[in-house]
């Protein structure tokens, strides 16, 4: 996810099932179509909760990384 500057940013460390999909959903709702927002959380839940959030809304999930327990979402928001 490097060289993704003009990305929103969504910190969701610490939180559990099912708070990170909860912002997520929240935060998506308030930005424009086409803009893009990083999710970051540590609950593993969200490498099955995120995917399922993007598909089940029609948004693309544009990259999907982890790193020492950290993970990462680039997703695009698509016209509602």
């Amino acid at each position: 996810m490097q060289g993704v500057v003009s990305a929103l940013e969504l910190d969701a460390s610490g939180l559990f099932c099912p708070e990170p999909v909860m912002l997520l959903h929240n935060k998506i709702r308030d930005i424009e179509a086409g803009q893009l927002l990083k999710l970051v959380a540590t609950d593993p839940s969200t490498t099955r909760d995120v995917p399922k959030f993007c598909h089940f809304l029609g948004h693309e999930l544009l990259e999907s990384t982890e790193k020492d327990g950290s993970f990462a979402y680039l997703i695009r928001k698509v016209e509602s």
